[in-house]
């Protein structure tokens, strides 16, 4: 089922909808595959955070079941960087510290909206993400400066995320109108800062920037990698095969 954003605001609310459904249904994956009975329920916890921020947000921009559950791959708004695969615990915190700084800031300045719903989401929000943030930079120091092993690990699970970075400050035409109506925050505003939090949280971990690469972007566009593809058909089987069931 195509479902095509009606308004602009529609297809923002759609962009962090998915950003937060997507990341979340790749943490629970982990679910029962922690490295320790404590990191498996912290991450079922990120997961469950998620979660509940993309019920709140798919459930303002429509029918949230259907859009969660009846979109096609794309027709789905995240960034790339959300979806892509867990791999090892040092890549998928990796990928957790790239987004949930990115998140954090921007969930920070989305308490000055002008569209009463947002502002009043991101106050909520901006909390949970706090402890987000701080648990993928915690994990980052201790793997970081942990053995060669987990060092090397860390590192090899930032090279693979960094190249989706860029697209996390990309601003089209809808981001632009929602950004001058006052309603989303300018993520080129904030990259410097984001640089800047990377950059410590890395020194402390004894780890260097991996090197700049080509960027990949589309995720907002609809251009997807194929691990959205595998996610959706895992997440969706149940609703899709039975449409009319309910609990």
């Amino acid at each position: 089922m195509a479902t095509v954003a009606v308004d602009p605001r529609t297809e923002y609310l759609l962009r962090l909808g998915d950003d937060a459904l997507v990341l979340g249904q790749r943490l629970s994956e982990w679910c029962g595959h922690g490295p320790v009975l404590e990191v498996d329920i912290s991450l079922a916890n990120l997961a469950l955070d998620l979660v509940g921020q993309a019920t709140l947000l798919l459930g303002e921009a429509g029918d949230g079941d259907r859009l969660a559950f009846h979109r096609d791959v794309l027709d789905f708004r995240n960034c790339l960087l959300v979806e892509q695969p867990n791999g090892d615990f040092a890549q998928t915190i990796a990928r957790h510290l790239l987004y949930t700084t990115w998140q954090h800031l921007m969930l920070q300045r989305l308490t000055a909206s002008k569209d009463t719903f947002l502002a009043e989401f991101a106050h909520k929000a901006v909390k949970e993400v706090a402890y987000h943030r701080e648990l993928a930079s915690d994990w980052t120091v201790r793997l970081g400066d942990g053995s060669e092993e987990s060092a090397n690990r860390m590192a090899d699970g930032l090279a693979w995320c960094w190249r989706f970075t860029p697209e996390l400050f990309e601003v089209d035409e809808i981001l632009e109108e929602m950004i001058d109506r006052g309603v989303a925050p300018d993520p080129r505003s904030l990259e410097q800062e984001y640089r800047l939090a990377l950059a410590s949280i890395l020194a402390e971990a004894n780890l260097e920037a991996p090197p700049e690469q080509r960027p990949i972007v589309g995720g907002r566009r609809g251009h997807h990698s194929e691990h959205l593809g595998h996610l959706l058909a895992a997440m969706q089987f149940l609703p899709r095969t039975y449409p009319d069931a309910t609990w």
